[in-house]
Order: C-alpha cells, then sequence, then structure tokens
C-alpha cells in the first residue's frame, strides 16, 4: 500500500561517495544545490537495505553492523544539478518500557547536520512504530523553529502475516508529523522506495530554493577520497556468490 501528498519529481543519474560525519557550520544558499537527508529508526527496520534499493536498486538481505555511512549521488530536479548526501544511521532504541528514546552523538550530529529526514519502522514490529513519535519530539529540540520536511517509510510491507501497525496508524501518525506516508517493502517494492525518497528530496529542494539568499542550518562536505561504491559492489558480490552457491546445492 502506498499512500502520498506530492508531486514526483525528475530522473537522476548515479554518482556514490562515502563521506565523513561533520562538524557544525552554517552556510549561505549556494546555486548549486546540496540536499542532506538523514535516515531514523529502531533495530532491524531496514534503514540501510532502504538506503541501498534507494542507490543501487538493489535488494541485500544482510548487512554488516551500521557504523553510519554517508552516501552521495548526483541528479537533477527541474533541470537543476543537484547533490544528494544520504546519511544512514545506527538504530534509536526506547528506554526500558517507557516512551523516552536512547541516541548516540553520531545520531545528534546527523540530526543538526540534515535538511530532511526518512523515519522507518517495521510493519512487524510495534516498538519500532513507537520509537518515531519520541524521536520526532527529540529533533524538535534540536531544531524548534525550523521546517523539518519528512518521510515517514513503513518497511517490510511484504511480511504482511506478521503485521503489528496498521497502515492506519501510519498515515495517522504522518500526518501528526506533518509527513509524507509510504508503506513499502525494501526486498520487493523498489520503484515504491524510489518515489518516496525522490519526493522528499523534492520539497526539501523547494524548501532550500526559497530560502533567498539567508543563512542555512548545515554544512558543506568535503568531498572524500574514497568512493563507497565499491563498499556496495562488494556487499552485492558477496549476496550473488552467496545465492549462486545455495542454487548449486540445490
Amino acid at each position: 500500500m502506498r499512500l502520498i501528498s506530492q508531486d514526483t519529481m525528475s530522473q537522476y543519474s548515479t554518482n556514490f561517495l562515502l563521506l565523513p560525519i561533520p562538524e557544525y557550520p552554517v552556510l549561505d544558499c549556494v546555486p548549486n544545490k546540496i540536499i542532506k537527508l538523514v535516515v531514523l529508526g529502531g533495530s532491524s527496520v531496514g534503514k540501510t537495505a532502504l538506503v541501498v534499493r534507494f542507490l543501487t536498486k538493489r535488494f541485500i538481505g544482510d548487512y554488516e553492523a551500521n557504523t553510519g555511512a554517508l552516501y552521495s549521488r548526483k541528479f537533477t530536479i527541474d533541470g537543476e544539478q543537484i547533490s544528494l548526501q544520504v546519511q544512514d544511521t545506527p538504530f534509536v532504541s526506547l528506554e526500558d518500557d517507557t516512551d523516552s528514546i536512547c541516541c548516540q552523538e553520531q545520531i545528534n550530529r546527523s540530526i543538526y547536520w540534515a535538511d530532511g529526514f526518512v523515519f522507518v519502522y517495521s510493519i512487524t514490529d510495534y516498538d519500532s512504530y513507537r520509537v518515531i513519535r519520541p524521536l520526532h519530539q527529540h529533533i524538535r529540540k534540536i531544531h524548534p523553529n525550523a521546517n523539518i520536511p519528512l518521510l515517514l517509510m513503513a518497511n517490510k510491507g511484504d511480511l504482511l502475516r506478521a503485521r503489528q501497525v496498521s497502515s492506519k496508524e501510519g498515515l495517522q501518525l504522518a500526518s501528526e508529523l506533518g509527513g509524507t506516508y509510504y508503506e513499502v517493502s525494501a526486498r520487493e517494492n523498489c520503484e515504491g522506495v524510489h518515489e518516496a525518497f525522490q519526493q522528499l528530496c523534492q520539497e526539501v529542494s523547494r524548501m532550500i530554493g526559497s530560502c533567498n539568499g539567508e543563512k542555512r542550518r548545515g554544512l558543506h562536505l568535503v568531498r572524500p577520497k574514497s568512493p563507497n561504491m565499491q563498499d556496495l559492489k562488494r556487499r552485492l558480490k558477496q549476496a550473488l556468490t552467496s545465492k549462486g552457491k545455495s542454487a548449486t546445492t540445490l
């Protein structure tokens, strides 16, 4: 199921780079836009799988521990060249049985840095859904007066028999937070994942374009020497090799 509220954006070309986590300076708006997104959510909800789906159109079921990689790609919106940076993050957890969350400092730095936010939960894990509301409140403490473009992604939409969170609950939460809602499957729904990320990029692009030279929170990231494309290729190769061995055994 997919529920959307904004227009889709134009197609893009790929260019991936691994970037370091930054400090907190402030820059003026510049003609060549840099769109910065951070992907947040609980444990094992598929954050990295969604990012890789968006960047490569591939699905990988198993991942190494999330170290918070930052990816970059170039594409075009309405004829304008855009640099997109997507920050993957470690998981956010609830403290005991409360609705308070525990965030690593790395996540706080990413929240400070980002222009747009992707909240991810699994429809098969109600606790991951419970994380989203206090996580949004935490972001509001860091950016109390800022316009916060956000996307709420309910992942693992292919596991309907294990569903613990209804589509209605997801849509209500997105409406409460002022964001767009998508129910997707990183495993089976490449188009839905792409459409969700693209719409958020378009919203952020419009926000940046409307700042009219005012100071923009965030920062310019130094382009690194080593592209993370090699890491993605390595993971894809491992996954394909594993599948090949299984097929041979059968």
